[in-house]
């Protein structure tokens, strides 16, 4: 009987610590795009700053071609730590992943909010925002954006749109 439940207790012991080892922690200057992701969906997102601020990890170019592969899921996300975000509007995960990569090419945000717009719109209420079928336009700007910026500009570069994914595209970021 002692014997049966040393074995139980070991065989607990073991299962709660390597339960414990596979908690993954997103880390701010290392972080993983699809941990990103996958917390954003489950609206369990939480990097807080020292001030307890929630920030956006520290993404570089180099997670780009990551971030631009969940550019097409327009799946609704509980929320996006952004400055603001209009409590009215939907929140997609693809948006929220180009408003990162454009935030790794400006070096800064594109807006306060991740929500684009029509170019033309006359004020900055939901009917402008963009519907799905133009955000997928957007996302192939992005994605045309970044296989021309593998290749270095040059002073015979001609193309005027070369730094702007969204250039002639009718759409900007609110």
């Amino acid at each position: 009987m002692k014997k049966t439940l040393f074995i139980l207790f070991i065989t607990s012991f073991v299962v709660l610590a390597c339960t414990g080892c596979s908690s993954e922690e997103l880390d701010y200057n290392n972080p993983d795009v699809s941990l990103f992701v996958k917390e954003l969906k489950a609206g369990t997102y939480d990097l807080k700053d020292n001030k307890g601020v929630l920030e956006i990890p520290h993404f570089t170019e180099s997670d780009i071609p990551e971030l631009l592969k969940y550019a097409n899921d327009l799946t609704v996300i509980p929320t996006f730590p952004t400055v603001y975000t209009a409590n009215s509007c939907k929140i997609r995960l693809g948006e929220c992943m180009l408003w990162v990569v454009e935030s790794i090419r400006k070096g800064s945000p594109p807006s306060l909010g991740c929500k684009m717009v029509l170019a033309d719109a006359k004020n900055y209420e939901a009917t402008y925002f963009l519907s799905d079928t133009e955000l997928r336009d957007a996302v192939k700007c992005y994605k045309n954006w970044w296989e021309q910026h593998k290749y270095p500009k040059t002073r015979w570069t001609i193309d005027p749109c070369y730094d702007d994914p969204l250039c002639g595209s009718g759409y900007r970021w609110w």
